[in-house]
């Protein structure tokens, strides 16, 4: 028991980052986590030649299983559906690939993936696995995961954010956006926004947001520049890059997140479903 805990211990954050991009979900990498640890307390260590290509495996066959679940979930989802918010450490900013893989942007680039698709993406790009390996996690040939991590591939590319933006330019572009709110600066604010930019609000059915996109830089500027008389903005570390926590009596209301392409943000991404925010108080470890 001793040596499997050691083990798992140590490969706990990269199973919970895996699982967590595999699904957008903390509280369910979580429980992937321990369903993971169930079946690894009684695996025979003796008989496993690589302990981290083993609870990678197990990992991804539960997350597999829950996403499939989570899909169903998400057709009765009151609104919008976007990923749970992480607040992260600034060493994840750091190691450029990781925190695009768990950017906001990226976790909803993701979901338009099938499962199988967004475990080959996930488990070669971000994590650099054998193809032998994701063959014998997803349970499909190395020929077949060749071709499906080349189309998943094609498909994100197509997808991802435009034009790389250091860590330093977003955190002076959302360091005048949250003046810009704060003061109801429209014209701030429009300077700051692409044309067909898009801000997506999710109350999951429990709180307020709007159920229906918000498309363009006139319609996001009016509806943020109504808030920022009832709340106060703060920046912080969401998702690997800079965030923006929206505080109203002092407790998290809001967390967004924040696409910029090419020096415009062109998508606002607003978590406010209450379930969802429990992470942004201390930071997740995820790792690669």
């Amino acid at each position: 028991m001793e040596a499997a805990t050691e083990a798992f211990v140590a490969h706990r954050s990269l199973l919970f980052t895996i699982a967590y991009e595999m699904l957008g979900s903390a509280a369910d990498a979580e429980d992937v986590l321990q369903e993971t640890w169930l079946r690894w307390v009684n695996v025979d260590l003796d008989t496993v030649l690589n302990q981290r290509a083993y609870l990678v495996k197990t990992a991804t066959r539960q997350a597999l299983s829950r996403l499939r679940v989570l899909g169903r979930r998400k057709e009765s989802y009151v609104g919008p559906w976007l990923p749970e918010p992480l607040l992260t450490s600034p060493d994840v900013a750091e190691d450029v690939e990781l925190a695009e893989s768990v950017s906001m942007a990226m976790l909803l680039v993701l979901e338009t993936l099938g499962p199988v698709e967004r475990a080959v993406f996930v488990l070669r790009e971000v994590f650099d696995l054998s193809y032998d390996e994701i063959a014998e996690a997803v349970d499909k040939s190395s020929a077949a995961v060749r071709q499906i991590a080349h189309r998943a591939r094609a498909h994100v590319a197509e997808r991802r954010p435009r034009g790389v933006v250091s860590a330093a330019e977003s955190r002076g572009a959302l360091e005048a956006f949250r003046r810009a709110v704060e003061t109801g600066d429209l014209q701030r604010l429009l300077n700051l926004l692409a044309p067909d930019v898009v801000l997506l609000g999710d109350g999951g059915g429990v709180v307020q947001a709007s159920l229906v996109p918000v498309v363009g830089a006139d319609a996001v500027a009016q509806l943020l520049g109504r808030i920022g008389a009832e709340v106060s903005l703060e920046l912080a570390q969401v998702n690997g890059g800079v965030g923006v926590v929206l505080r109203l009596g002092g407790e998290v209301s809001t967390v967004m997140g924040v696409r910029i392409d090419e020096g415009l943000i062109t998508g606002l991404y607003a978590v406010r479903n209450p379930e969802k925010l429990s992470r942004v108080e201390q930071v997740t470890p995820v790792s690669r």
